[in-house]
């Protein structure tokens, strides 16, 4: 299984020479099957660099997959070429118990006056799932879904091919059980083993005092999930808009410090909008 990262970033995109490294991105990943299959989590604005790179490479078919339909994770869905492109067929997945018909999401946020070309005037042939499986197929990859601890709730989704298993939990609160969300435990317990745990990490400890709530962990909290679950790597996600490059360099150099007093062998690293995993 091969994993990048096209964005990282939460809550917006940003730019400039403090964001070079890291990246400006916001949320989407790919997965590529043993047999070169394609998955797409999530459409933030990191979706328009993927889909440019796909059309090079002459792709036809992709499955696309949402943790949930907050404007950060969307934002870039009007800018992935393929949907333009006849001869595309896309198969979008989206939870409707979470957070409403993803059909209908993405097209009231295409619907005027908040864009220019309408939902309607898309040329792929677009499949929509119309339920939440607990667990489902998408070629050689299983995948398993648990309800995030978020705002409007949303779909954590672990990937297992081979007996490998990749978990991707973003926008989830750790210090927080939201509606219909789950208690740390059961995270740990969905993460067991994982090879590979990309989770959010947005806050600081001394910024979560006046942010809890608002759907995120801090990157203590996903550490202590990591190393509760025994997880072999351990990438911190969703970047806040205003954590700068050396901000995230000394946020992994203190988590690696942590990990080391605990006697891991854990690997431990912030994501990039170039990151490329192999489980």
């Amino acid at each position: 299984m091969i994993i990048r990262c096209y964005g990282s970033r939460g809550s917006i995109p940003v730019s400039g020479k403090e964001y070079l490294k890291y990246g400006g991105d916001t949320a989407c990943m790919e997965i590529r099957s043993k047999n070169d299959e394609i998955i797409i989590v999530d459409a933030g604005s990191g979706i328009r660099r993927l889909g440019n790179m796909l059309q090079q490479e002459k792709r036809s078919e992709y499955n696309l997959i949402f943790t949930h339909s907050h404007w950060d994770h969307i934002l870039g869905f009007p800018f992935f070429k393929p949907l333009f492109d006849e001869a595309a067929t896309i198969h979008l997945m989206g939870c409707p118990l979470a957070q409403g018909s993803i059909k209908m999401l993405l097209s009231r946020a295409m619907s005027p006056p908040l864009f220019p070309v309408p939902f309607e005037k898309l040329k792929a042939a677009i499949t929509y799932a119309g339920e939440c499986p607990k667990s489902f197929w998408v070629d050689s990859i299983e995948i398993f879904s648990i309800n995030l601890s978020h705002p409007n709730v949303g779909l954590g989704y672990k990937f297992i091919e081979d007996g490998k298993g990749f978990v991707f939990l973003t926008d989830n609160e750790l210090g927080y059980r939201h509606r219909d969300g789950k208690a740390f435990e059961e995270y740990a317990e969905f993460a067991e083993g994982a090879d590979l745990l990309i989770h959010d990490a947005e806050f600081t400890p001394q910024e979560y005092a006046s942010t809890k709530i608002w759907g995120h962990s801090t990157y203590r909290d996903a550490l202590r999930l990591a190393l509760t679950a025994r997880v072999k790597r351990f990438g911190l996600f969703h970047h806040n808009r205003d954590r700068t490059d050396g901000d995230l360099d000394g946020i992994v150099h203190r988590c690696r410090e942590i990990i080391e007093a605990e006697g891991s062998e854990m690997e431990c690293f912030a994501l990039t909008q170039y990151s490329e995993l192999r489980i």
